[in-house]
């Protein structure tokens, strides 16, 4: 392909926006089904190298404590260093995927918008230009969009606030007042990382936590993102799979429950100078509010498509968007994890081969 910066925009077959699991899970199937990088798609990514989101991690999350990871489509990861950080593990993976299969990530390339083009073309306009295409797949995910709320008095706080996406590890908090938000694994990793080093930690959550005991087999899988996928279809946000599943009651979890330290609090209703308080009267006192509080999706620059339905989501039909064949959303909702993020992948090329093969027809 060759590529033309300014006003006129290089043609191209598909663009993929984003390279973490989900966007080489497509760039995969792409390749396998024919077609070629550069002539016939090309995959865009805004971070400075392999990775994704694994990338920002924190060093304490080793990669024997993530859950869940699954190997990207062709290739296994496999004899991986329990002990190393996730990030370094994942990163080199995700380097040894791009190399083996050829896929030519181009980076750091911020997208800045996709937009109307002519001849049914989409325009997507980046940081180095144009491409026209005539199909998008979209896998940004959301680590970008970290989430906060907004209580009263957030401002007056006198101590720190940070988000999981800025975590630095538990030495940070050394001596410190810590106030944890959040009902998730995070949250939950937080704590019992923090709680040998701070002074003090607070567990708050909007909703009591439920435990799951036993394993988290398949058909609890499939039954958590149907939960998923029914938002979706209705066009509301997405909530995470995690968050219809339940944290699992491991030891770490059990021990934690027991010494007190996952003595969870009903959510604070302002933050004062000094710390967080209660309608009853009761405070805290803190030095940090760590808002573990999750992500929403990072779908800004799809904003001029109009994709957005009343309920505030996008409405998908598995990974196709329902007001834009073309637009093909994966990480995003039910496939949010790295097992349903490969499944979108192949999922997503699979429809945009047969919408190809349709303008061919037409034409």
């Amino acid at each position: 392909m060759n590529y033309i910066s300014g006003a006129e925009a290089a043609e191209i077959q598909a663009v993929v926006i984003g390279a973490g699991q989900a966007g080489l899970s497509g760039a995969y199937h792409l390749r396998r089904t024919g077609f070629e990088p550069e002539r016939d798609f090309v995959v865009l990514d805004h971070n400075p190298g392999p990775g994704g989101a694994w990338r920002y991690r924190w060093p304490s999350l080793t990669y024997d404590r993530v859950h869940g990871m699954h190997s990207l489509p062709g290739m296994e990861l496999t004899d991986a260093d329990p002990s190393r950080p996730s990030s370094e593990v994942i990163t080199e993976y995700f380097d040894r995927y791009e190399r083996t299969f050829d896929l030519r990530v181009r980076r750091p390339v911020k997208v800045r918008a996709v937009r109307e083009g002519t001849g049914g073309r989409l325009l997507v306009e980046t940081s180095v230009g144009t491409w026209s295409t005539r199909a998008l797949i979209n896998a940004t995910g959301t680590w970008d969009r970290p989430f906060w709320p907004r209580y009263e008095g957030q401002e007056t706080f006198l101590g720190r606030q940070l988000h999981t996406a800025h975590y630095p590890g538990p030495e940070a908090f050394a001596g410190q007042r810590v106030v944890v938000v959040g009902g998730g694994a995070s949250a939950t990793q937080h704590l019992l990382e923090i709680a040998p080093y701070a002074a003090d930690t607070t567990w708050v959550t909007r909703r009591p936590p439920v435990f799951r005991e036993g394993p988290f087999d398949e058909e609890a899988g499939r039954a958590a993102v149907a939960l998923v996928e029914e938002r979706v279809r209705r066009g509301l946000p997405p909530r995470s799979v995690v968050s219809v599943t339940g944290l699992p009651l491991n030891d770490a979890i059990r021990r934690g429950l027991a010494d007190g330290v996952l003595d969870r609090q009903p959510m604070f209703d302002r933050i004062t100078p000094e710390g967080v308080e209660w309608k009853d009267g009761r405070r805290v006192t803190a030095d940090v509010i760590l808002w573990a509080t999750g992500f929403r999706p990072a779908v800004d620059h799809l904003t001029p498509l109009r994709l957005r339905e009343p309920g505030g989501g996008i409405r998908l039909e598995g990974t196709r968007a329902v007001t834009d064949p073309r637009v093909h959303l994966v990480g995003y909702g039910p496939s949010a994890s790295t097992v349903g993020a490969n499944r979108a992948g192949r999922a997503a090329v699979r429809d945009v081969r047969r919408l190809l093969a349709e303008e061919r027809v037409t034409v």
